[in-house]
C-alpha cells in the first residue's frame, strides 16, 4: 500500500509531504494517522531542526474526507486535534509550504504552522457552513491568526478569497509567484537554522504566551528568562561565537 504521507530529512530540514492527490489530500483517517506518525518522527529526530509541511498536486488540502464523515461517526474529529496540537506546540519551527489551494480543515493545518507561504494562484475558503457544519476544531488555531472581522466574514459566508487577501488577514506570511515558492520557503528555513534550538523553542512559546500576561508580571518573568538565557550553555556559546567571529556550534 502506497504511503499517503512522506518524510524526508536533508540539511536539518524535515519535509513532510501530503501525497494523496486523487482526493486532493483530504483529511482521511489514514492520512491523519500517517501525518501524526511523520510529525512524531520529525519531532524526535535530533538532526531535524526545522519542519516543512507541504503537499503534492494542485491542492494543498481540501479539508475533511467527506466520504468518511457519516452519521454516527466522524473520523476526522477523533484524529485531527492531535495533529493540530503537534504542529502548534512543536518546539521546532514549522513552515507550511502550500503547493496550492486549501479549504476548510486544510486551513487548520496552515494556521497551526508558524509560517505559511503560498503561490499567488492559490485560493482559500472556510466552506463548512455551506455544508451545514462548522469550522469548529480549526477555529482554535485559525482565530489566533486571523483579524477578527475577517474571521467572522469568511467563517460565516464561506466565500472564496485569494492568496493576497490571505496575507492581509494573517492567514499567510507571504504569497509569491509559483516559481518563487521554493525560494521563499528556503528563505525561512535558512534563517531559522541560524537560531539556537533552545532559543527558538522558547521564543515560539513566548510569542504565544506573553500577550496574555499582565504587563508588570510580564516584565518580571521576561527579566528572569533573559538572565537565564544569557547564562545558559547555548547563550554562552552564541555570545562566544559572535566575539570570535565564527558560527555557533548548532549551525555546523
Amino acid at each position: 500500500m502506497t504511503d499517503l504521507v512522506h518524510g524526508e530529512l536533508a540539511g536539518g530540514v524535515a519535509t513532510i509531504t501530503l501525497d494523496s492527490p486523487p482526493n486532493r489530500n483530504a483529511l482521511s483517517s489514514r492520512l491523519l494517522s500517517e501525518l501524526e506518525s511523520r510529525l512524531d518522527w520529525a519531532l524526535k529526530e535530533p538532526d531535524a531542526r526545522v519542519i516543512v509541511l507541504t503537499g503534492t498536486g494542485p491542492v494543498f488540502c481540501s479539508g475533511a474526507d467527506l466520504k468518511e464523515q457519516r452519521a454516527g461517526g466522524a473520523p476526522v474529529t477523533e484524529a485531527f486535534p492531535g495533529v493540530l496540537a503537534r504542529l502548534w506546540e512543536s518546539p521546532k519551527p514549522v513552515v507550511c509550504r502550500l503547493n496550492g489551494t486549501a479549504r476548510a480543515g486544510g486551513l487548520g493545518l496552515v494556521a497551526a504552522c508558524d509560517f505559511a507561504v503560498a503561490p499567488l494562484s492559490a485560493s482559500f475558503a472556510f466552506s463548512e457552513v455551506r455544508l451545514g457544519v462548522v469550522p469548529a476544531m480549526i477555529a482554535v488555531p485559525v482565530l489566533r491568526r486571523l483579524d477578527p472581522r475577517a474571521a467572522a466574514e469568511y467563517f460565516l459566508t464561506g466565500e472564496v478569497f485569494d492568496a493576497a487577501r490571505a496575507v492581509e488577514i494573517g492567514l499567510l506570511n507571504r504569497a509569491v509567484p509559483e516559481e518563487e515558492l521554493d525560494a521563499a520557503v528556503a528563505h525561512y528555513t535558512g534563517m531559522l537554522l541560524k537560531g539556537g534550538p533552545e532559543a527558538l523553542a522558547i521564543t515560539k512559546r513566548m510569542v504565544r504566551e506573553v500577550p496574555q500576561v499582565p504587563f508588570e508580571e510580564g516584565l518580571r518573568r521576561m527579566a528572569e528568562l533573559s538572565a537565564e538565557r544569557f547564562t545558559s550553555e547555548e547563550g554562552q556559546e552564541g555570545i562566544t561565537a559572535f566575539r570570535e567571529k565564527r558560527k555557533p556550534r548548532w549551525t555546523q
